[in-house]
């Protein structure tokens, strides 16, 4: 049997090196892109200790070409691309009115545009042979914007327009090509060490934190059972429906709540590197610094897991439901 193949972008770090080691513990052979050539050297190492093998380019997902090497030099070596994972980002934390235009900008390129030159790097290839998987990695905040986030919200929120839009041209064109996007609550991964940040106070995500294993788990999952959206975590899960039931009572919410829930105790140090147009040198891994918080288990991806145990229980609620219904009107 063929080997299946995934390319992974953002592979040197964080969500997209968590599932670097979970897509080849599976069985997948690797391409691999990021800007750090040390991050991408220890990820391929993994996946060689996982019995797997990768292909890795050093480059920027905002530059089409490397995209387009990337894709070629992976089926190159190890055949076609069965599954395209979308994952590479940048964040700045700062108010709107002390953003630039540039830092605006950067994070669109990246962010949402990386995803466009990948989906089009993808497509190319898996739309001829009719068969094949794209993984967008999205956030919560796609649909519930927060404060002090404005940049990548925004590129969330684009990634997730572009991907309704192919959606419906795919199932148009009767396509056998796959498209989901995974929606992920707040990750303990190392870029609120690297990300740039205006306020006074180190950066966090906002709790509940969740391990980059777990998020890496559910887009494995997600890519072999691709469905339109995946959320992962109640507290994804509760932004986007609060966002859909009480949209003002939540931007009220956030006003009050929100700048503190992005930082830590400790003050930032002013003028520290940070990623967002360059790399900052050293291997930072999956894990951020905050694995001691961290919750290591989802409860959708336990039930997407157990699709029978979700039917069921659904069943047993409506039953239940119904149950209540008959009573009610027979004691009126």
């Amino acid at each position: 049997m063929a080997d299946k193949v995934a390319v992974i972008t953002g592979a040197s770090s964080g969500i997209g090196r968590a599932s670097v080691r979970a897509f080849a513990q599976a069985g997948y052979k690797l391409g691999l892109i990021a800007r750090s050539q040390e991050g991408l050297d220890a990820a391929a190492r993994e996946a060689e200790t996982a019995g797997s093998a990768a292909v890795v380019v050093v480059g920027d997902v905002v530059k089409p070409e490397a995209i387009e090497r990337l894709a070629t030099e992976t089926e190159a070596r190890f055949g076609p691309i069965d599954l395209w994972v979308n994952n590479a980002m940048v964040t700045v934390l700062s108010p709107v009115a002390e953003m630039t235009a540039e830092e605006f900008r950067r994070v669109m390129e990246v962010n949402y545009l990386g995803t466009v030159h990948g989906t089009l790097a993808a497509l190319a290839r898996m739309g001829p042979r009719d068969r094949g998987t794209i993984v967008q990695v999205g956030s919560a905040l796609a649909y519930r914007s927060i404060p002090l986030q404005s940049a990548y919200c925004a590129s969330k929120a684009a990634i997730r327009g572009f991907t309704d839009s192919l959606r419906s041209e795919l199932l148009h064109d009767r396509s056998g090509v796959r498209l989901t996007m995974v929606q992920l609550p707040a990750v303990n991964t190392p870029q609120f060490e690297v990300m740039r940040n205006r306020m006074p106070r180190k950066s966090q995500p906002v709790p509940p934190i969740f391990s980059p294993y777990t998020i890496a788990a559910a887009i494995l999952y997600a890519a072999e059972h691709p469905g339109r959206e995946m959320v992962v975590g109640a507290s994804a899960l509760q932004a986007i429906v609060g966002q859909k039931v009480a949209p003002g009572l939540i931007d009220r919410y956030l006003a009050r709540n929100g700048y503190e829930s992005q930082q830590r105790e400790q003050p930032e140090r002013r003028g520290r590197p940070d990623n967002l147009f360059d790399t900052v040198p050293g291997d930072r891994g999956a894990e951020g610094p905050f694995t001691d918080r961290s919750r290591r288990s989802s409860i959708q991806l336990w039930l997407r897991e157990r699709p029978l145990l979700t039917i069921a229980s659904a069943l047993v609620m409506v039953a239940a439901g119904l149950s209540l219904a008959v009573r009610r009107r027979a004691k009126g």
